[in-house]
């Protein structure tokens, strides 16, 4: 990504953390990074490797004997940043790549950008510009799927991040980096552009699209440009900032929701929820809102990915059922109906809201394991778990929220997936 903010384009001398080791003042970050890259560096990076952050101190203190303190320091980042990766990268490649502070928590999860690098070779482009590519994650699948990537971002240090990390896999052949301003490459040569603008500021998440790092309008005018191009934006943004032109997607991994794109040159009005892994698409037919029918004995609870594409009417109507309220995406049903698009759970007791009726039922039920689920309720889960105290040796799940306007608690168990 185009990570920098405009106050960052001159290079500024600042007192740099790294680690927990201590301030290193006047630090050049692109210098120390080009030292892990080294014959020492890679010692100290296998050497850290499989440092726990209760003995970095102490290792550090070991090896600062032998080996400059700023290398010491930027190892054992490393080998941090490495361990939080593994979530995203796996532990064969977040072994052997390398990330920045913010490159590690802002990078698209290997699973999602391997979808979109599908979809992409699906739609039968071959090379593309990745424009704000950050530390390569979205180049590297790309890659990996037989595609020509130049990779632009303007920060030099995220710049030779992604090159290293392009090298460390294998992927130096297909993957060109280039450190400029993406506002000024021409992509003309390249059949896809991917934009993934930046969207945080210095307080944080910037929510206005306009806000973002180029801006969405220039995205767009991009993508508009090329054959086909797809555009990485939070997933909450509102429908009506979607371009008419455009097919807009929301991307869920393992039931978190992760993103939306914009596609352009693909389907025109679109609107779709992919679900990982699969991938299981929902596609939008533009139903009507489902109809408002008392509790059947199913309650089924949408996928984020569904909900934020405002899908909800399309599953009601895969299981043949309506919604709780008219504000709320939970569906019922009196039949249960298996779909991907949504987890089934089987509601045995509807209370109207009530702490002391709840706190009785599960001790009725010795209830101990207690998953509390809401939506249009202000009760907190963790508040609701204290106040009742489950003990026992069953589990039951609560959902907290309104059937037809009314506070209302519904108990159940989450139907097997065998059945």
């Amino acid at each position: 990504m185009n990570r920098t903010s405009p106050r960052h384009r001159r290079r500024a001398r600042a007192i740099h953390r790294l680690a927990h080791n201590g301030a290193v003042d006047d630090h050049d970050p692109l210098a120390s990074f080009a030292a892990l890259l080294t014959e020492r560096g890679r010692f100290l990076l296998d050497e850290v490797r499989e440092v726990e952050p209760a003995q970095e101190l102490a290792v550090a203190t070991r090896l600062r004997r032998e080996h400059p303190a700023e290398l010491v320091s930027a190892a054992i980042a490393q080998a941090r940043w490495r361990q939080r990766a593994v979530g995203k990268f796996g532990g064969a490649d977040a072994g052997r790549m390398f990330f920045t502070a913010n490159g590690v928590e802002q990078a698209t999860r290997a699973t999602v950008a391997a979808y979109r690098a599908q979809r992409f070779t699906e739609l039968g482009v071959r090379s593309v510009a990745d424009l704000c590519c950050g530390i390569g994650g979205d180049a590297i699948a790309l890659a990996r799927a037989g595609v020509r990537v130049l990779a632009v971002d303007r920060d030099p240090l995220t710049c030779a991040v992604a090159r290293a990390n392009a090298d460390a896999l294998g992927l130096g052949d297909l993957i060109d980096v280039r450190e400029a301003d993406v506002t000024a490459v021409d992509t003309s040569s390249y059949d896809a552009v991917f934009v993934d603008p930046a969207r945080r500021g210095g307080r944080g998440r910037v929510f206005d699209p306009e806000a973002y790092s180029p801006p969405l309008s220039w995205a767009v005018e991009a993508a508009l440009k090329a054959p086909r191009a797809a555009l990485k934006i939070a997933p909450g943004i509102p429908h009506e900032a979607v371009p008419g032109d455009a097919e807009a997607e929301w991307v869920s991994d393992s039931g978190d929701v992760k993103e939306a794109v914009l596609w352009f040159g693909s389907e025109p009005g679109l609107v779709r929820a992919t679900l990982l892994p699969g991938p299981r698409s929902l596609r939008g037919r533009g139903l009507p809102d489902p109809q408002v029918r008392p509790p059947g004995r199913y309650l089924y609870e949408p996928d984020g990915a569904v909900i934020r594409a405002h899908l909800v009417a399309e599953v009601a109507e895969e299981v043949g059922g309506g919604l709780l309220d008219e504000t709320i995406a939970y569906v019922t049903a009196d039949a249960v109906t298996p779909t991907p698009y949504a987890t089934a759970y089987e509601i045995t007791d509807q209370l109207p809201f009530s702490l002391k009726k709840l706190k009785a039922l599960l001790r009725e039920r010795e209830v101990g394991t207690l998953t509390v689920k809401k939506r249009g309720s202000a009760v907190e889960p963790e508040e609701l778990r204290r106040k009742v105290k489950p003990r026992g040796p069953n589990s039951a799940t609560v959902f907290l929220t309104r059937v037809r306007g009314a506070p209302t608690m519904l108990i159940g168990r989450p139907v097997s997936s065998d059945r």
